[in-house]
């Protein structure tokens, strides 16, 4: 079991913050549009991957997922 943590948006993430999901957190910050004060992501981690997530809804994690896949054959 892995603890996740939280810290203030425009910050430098925590060591506990895997090095490969730092540059994807850095660019959803720098399109972040609005003022980020008063934001905070938090570091959790789901099977064993680790998921960053902005209090606003913004989700940044190692695996690509595209939301607006069409031809999904469920």
């Amino acid at each position: 079991m892995r603890l996740g943590t939280r810290w203030a948006f425009g910050t430098e993430p925590p060591v506990s913050v895997p090095i490969e999901l730092r540059p994807r957190i850095a660019e959803a910050e720098s399109s972040f549009e609005g003022d980020g004060s008063g934001r905070h992501w938090t570091l959790t981690w789901l099977e064993g991957r680790p998921i960053a997530e902005l209090d606003d809804g913004t989700v940044v994690s190692t695996v690509i997922v595209d939301v607006r896949d069409d031809d999904e054959d469920w």
